[in-house]
């Protein structure tokens, strides 16, 4: 079996939690991201991966202005994806408004959460996985991802 997922930008959006409901200054552990980068970039080596937390792990820093055009370049990354692939062990605002504007725009939307009752999690969400072992475990069953 082969998947396929059909659209005009060759691009993958890694979506995550980053402060979730940290009401600190601090973030969550993001060692999940490079974990989903490797995963991802061995099963679409054609694709390119973007991690927001690579480009802008000083965020917690940025001004309103600088966070605010940030995070609207994010969407417009997020409308352009073939794919976004959102790690959601708990709730998060950002990755939240990530997975609507992917829904919105006909972007595949898979996503990694024990959420699976949440409603925001369900409607916009065309896969859904229990863990990054799961989702390996899918793309793995697949034999060959193509992305052309």
């Amino acid at each position: 079996m082969v998947y396929r997922l059909f659209v005009m930008e060759d691009l993958i959006f890694i979506a995550g939690i980053i402060q979730g409901s940290i009401k600190g200054r601090e973030v969550y552990p993001q060692d999940y991201r490079k974990r989903l980068k490797e995963l991802l970039r061995r099963h679409f080596p054609k694709s390119r991966i973007y991690c927001p937390w690579e480009n802008h792990s000083d965020a917690l820093e940025y001004t309103d202005e600088e966070a605010k055009a940030t995070f609207l370049k994010h969407i417009e990354l997020v409308k352009r994806s073939r794919l976004l692939v959102a790690y959601l062990p708990e709730a998060s605002m950002g990755t939240a408004i990530e997975m609507w504007e992917a829904y919105k725009n006909d972007v595949e939307v898979w996503t990694i959460t024990p959420m699976r009752h949440n409603w925001v999690v369900r409607i916009t969400s065309s896969r859904l996985f229990e863990s990054i072992e799961e989702l390996e475990g899918f793309l793995r069953s697949n034999k060959k991802v193509d992305n052309e």
